[in-house]
């Protein structure tokens, strides 16, 4: 950390947190120092914040509310963390943490399978997610999912660019369900939807398929099946 032993940061050290990068958490080597004996460990701040990041997302977290939520000055969190993007670092790992690897199994679709409806639920469960997944994903819990989902497609034939476009494919498409869905779901007005779907309904010249197709029709297609026909269909490739 930027700070000396047993002491305040300096201000430069201070100046130089407040704008941080993204990732530089997985990068950024920690110096070998004793931390204050207190209760305050990095994983109880992460914990803490992947709290708050529930209640509040993204823009809710400051790192003062942080400190507040824990007791604790604002000094005494830069002891274990730098900057907010450490924060949003550390927590969106942790929360991949809460996905259980699949065992490996003898089908590799059934093993991707796994894996990606387990991502899609932890992103649903945390909404403000889906919106750092671009960030450096450094972190241990990430790097052993990818390693298992790309293991799984190594099974399956995919080697080289193959194994990066489909790697990639999936991820974009689990990512792109979960923000589709959590943004329906937290506007919790019904009536927004249906409103939508009248709006075609009112233009059936121009919509013809759409409206043909059920789109916006609430209850017509499940989105857990939709998710895993299309889980299938990238698969299939």
């Amino acid at each position: 950390m930027d700070a000396n032993a047993f002491g305040e940061p300096s201000a430069g050290e201070k100046n130089g947190r407040r704008g941080g990068t993204a990732g530089a958490v997985w990068l950024r080597q920690e110096p070998d120092r004793p931390r204050r004996a207190a209760p305050l460990t990095r994983e109880r701040i992460v914990e803490v914040a992947a709290a708050l990041l529930d209640e509040r997302g993204i823009d809710g977290l400051t790192m003062r509310n942080l400190a507040q939520r824990l007791a604790v000055t604002s000094t005494a969190l830069y002891w274990h963390v730098n900057t907010k993007d450490d924060v949003l670092d550390l927590a969106l790992d942790h929360i991949f943490g809460e996905m259980p690897l699949p065992d490996v199994g003898d089908d590799w679709r059934d093993d991707v399978r796994a894996l990606t409806f387990r991502w899609r639920a932890i992103m649903l469960r945390h909404p403000w997610a889906p919106s750092l997944i671009g960030r450096p994903m450094l972190g241990p819990n990430v790097l052993a999912r990818t390693e298992f989902l790309q293991s799984a497609l190594v099974r399956g034939g995919f080697t080289g660019f193959q194994l990066a476009a489909i790697t990639r494919l999936l991820a974009n498409y689990v990512i792109g369900a979960a923000i589709t869905e959590a943004t329906w779901r937290q506007a919790e007005d019904p009536e927004a939807r249906a409103e939508a779907r009248r709006q075609l309904l009112a233009h059936p010249d121009a919509y013809p398929t759409l409206i043909a197709s059920g789109h916006l029709e609430d209850g017509r297609w499940n989105d857990d099946d939709l998710f895993e026909r299309g889980i299938d269909a990238i698969l299939a490739i």
